[in-house]
């Protein structure tokens, strides 16, 4: 095993590092306090060629690996979750997808102008009523002639007022729960489209986070992704490379809590020493320390099955559930440190604090993860092949000229 990164993957790093200090971390608390979501950060992302890292060169990205899409989440997660999440939906939900499910056509149409960031590509699957068991969702796809007829809402969709593409579920047969779903290629212009933003949330303020509805919505059947009654395979193998990129992006948040903490121990002094040099402070730097570690070696893990082509859905979900949860504890502890000044914006991390109960909660609950293991290791669950995997890594790598 070689656990160093490649010199093109450090020079990914540097480059997503220097962007984030630059411009998001100078103005993220203005517009985390704002709600604001600042469109131009995509532009700028699609300008260095981040917006399809891990795509093929043929398909519009750059053809890096799978774990060079992890190390861009996880700096952009040092800046704020906010971007990370919009990577991790347009990249990992449902430009990924696409790669694994989408034919020629389909490729050639959606999947180019998404890998270079002309064009935005979200992920409908959830509902009010239908999150973790989805096989409740309501929206249903009739067909009629050469065409689908799309009625429903979807909920908790980020970049909603942004994106131009969704990729959406919906039963095509509801007589057959699961197997009776489908997935399709939506686009925001389509007639009985409309999205609204929700305001007041706890964290990742400075995301676009809402609703989509679909209100007899046209999509021609061409734009079915896959065959009928295969989307729950499909919003699984999407969910497989979401949680990838979350679980990267946990390990960004993880570093951003140390830095600040570690910054922060040696500016403030309590009781004549500077508070790094009180155990019990130390002690919770030796966690964050120790669980950054832990995280990126298991989203490596998962990343190098991914860049093999193999299935890896028991590896993300362990990498999404282990480093989430010391995500969520690496701010509680950052903002322990920092005290009763931890407790205002002043300070990045009570905004870490806040964006690191969502991951807990999205693309599989800390509770559902736990599960998913637990049956892995009984035996109770196996992963069986699947129809379409990812494209084996390398590609021919743009950057690489």
């Amino acid at each position: 095993m070689n656990f160093h990164l490649t010199e093109e993957q450090e020079n990914v790093q540097k480059m997503v590092r220097k962007f984030v200090d630059k411009e998001i971390i100078p103005y993220i608390q203005e517009w985390d306090r704002n709600h604001h979501f600042e469109p131009g950060i995509l532009k700028r992302l699609a300008e260095l060629h981040l917006m399809g890292v891990c795509i093929p060169e043929e398909y519009g990205g750059v053809g890096m690996d799978y774990n060079t899409l992890a190390i861009v989440c996880e700096e952009l997660e040092r800046g704020d979750t906010a971007y990370r999440t919009a990577v991790s939906v347009h990249t990992g939900l449902n430009s990924m997808t696409l790669l694994q499910w989408g034919n020629e056509e389909q490729k050639q149409k959606y999947l180019v102008p998404q890998a270079k960031g002309e064009k935005i590509g979200a992920f409908g699957l959830t509902e009010p009523n239908a999150g973790s068991d989805v096989a409740a969702l309501n929206t249903t796809a009739i067909r009629e002639g050469d065409s689908y007829v799309l009625n429903g809402s979807k909920t908790w969709i980020s970049l909603c007022d942004v994106a131009d593409h969704f990729l959406v579920f919906a039963k095509t047969d509801a007589s057959l729960g699961s197997r009776g779903i489908s997935a399709f290629i939506v686009e925001r212009t389509f007639a009985g489209v409309t999205t609204k933003a929700m305001k007041g949330k706890l964290g990742i303020r400075a995301g676009n986070t809402g609703e989509v509805f679909l209100s007899e919505v046209r999509v021609p059947a061409g734009n079915r992704l896959g065959e009928e009654g295969e989307g729950f395979k499909i919003a699984m193998a999407a969910l497989d490379n979401g949680r990838f990129t979350v679980a990267a992006g946990a390990c960004g948040l993880i570093n951003a809590s140390l830095e600040a903490s570690l910054k922060y121990c040696h500016e403030r002094k309590t009781f004549g020493k500077e508070i790094g040099r009180h155990q019990l402070v130390q002690q919770m730097i030796a966690k964050m320390s120790a669980n950054l570690e832990i995280s990126r070696l298991l989203v490596y893990k998962a990343g190098t099955l991914k860049n093999e082509g193999k299935r890896n859905t028991r590896e993300t979900s362990l990498a999404k559930w282990i480093s989430c949860d010391a995500a969520f504890d690496a701010a509680n502890d950052a903002v322990q440190i920092h005290g009763a000044y931890g407790y205002s914006d002043e300070y990045p991390v009570e905004r870490f604090l806040r964006n690191s109960k969502a991951p807990v909660i999205y693309e599989g609950t800390r509770e559902i993860h736990t599960i998913m293991q637990g049956e892995y290791a009984l035996g109770y669950r196996e992963d069986k092949p699947v129809r379409q995997t990812l494209p084996a890594w390398p590609f021919e790598s743009v950057m690489a000229k």
